[in-house]
């Protein structure tokens, strides 16, 4: 069982990462302002499956094995750089569009689904934190280890999905001033450029 310290600090831990910059942040933000809030909540949905996926892969021992294998960490943290990338040219090459939010816009929310998705499975650093974080707050000596790390797994993942709907709200809901202002260009491609920002520190701090 885990203690109620534990998971105090495990509630405060994983916000302090959820709120801290990354690619989910200025992705979503980016998305939520050119697609509307629908299809934000649908990129979170993504995020929130490939979250969740690295978290049954932990309870099991998978995600411990992409770690420990130089081969598969690289792939996945060069192939989520590039991702980054190619999303960050999506944005700069599109950033005078912006797409009224209209309830059968069915084929954007099912695009921003997948990119939620893959963006999180192709992050190592989610990886990382299953193997080398979240470990930290299991009480080994209570057993049950498979059952505290997919506990722990879906604490993580609510507080993060939780923090990335509310960027979805603030983004959206200032998407129409700066289309009345005439600043959607330059304002979606500054999240572009935020986004190779994010994609260059990926690449650094998951450097072995």
């Amino acid at each position: 069982m885990i203690s109620a310290s534990s998971l105090f600090g495990f509630i405060l831990t994983c916000a302090i990462i959820e709120i801290t910059p990354g690619p989910n942040m200025a992705w979503l933000a980016a998305l939520s302002i050119a697609r509307g809030r629908r299809t934000g909540f649908a990129a979170v949905a993504g995020v929130a499956l490939g979250l969740s996926a690295y978290g049954i892969a932990a309870g099991f021992g998978v995600a411990a094995i992409i770690e420990n294998s130089p081969f598969l960490y690289q792939v996945l943290r060069w192939g989520g750089v590039a991702f980054l990338l190619w999303l960050a040219w999506e944005g700069w090459s599109t950033a005078g569009e912006i797409a009224p939010e209209v309830s059968d816009d069915g084929q954007h929310r099912a695009s921003a689904f997948r990119r939620g998705l893959i963006t999180n499975l192709l992050n190592p650093k989610a990886a990382v934190f299953y193997v080398a974080m979240l470990p930290e707050f299991v009480n080994e000596p209570a057993g049950n280890i498979i059952a505290q790390t997919l506990t722990l797994s879906g604490i993580y993942v609510a507080i993060a999905t939780a923090i990335h709907g509310l960027i979805v709200l603030l983004a959206s809901s200032v998407r129409g001033l700066v289309a009345r202002a005439g600043q959607m260009k330059r304002f979606r491609r500054g999240l572009a450029l935020a986004l190779v920002g994010v994609a260059v520190w990926l690449a650094w701090s998951t450097a072995p």
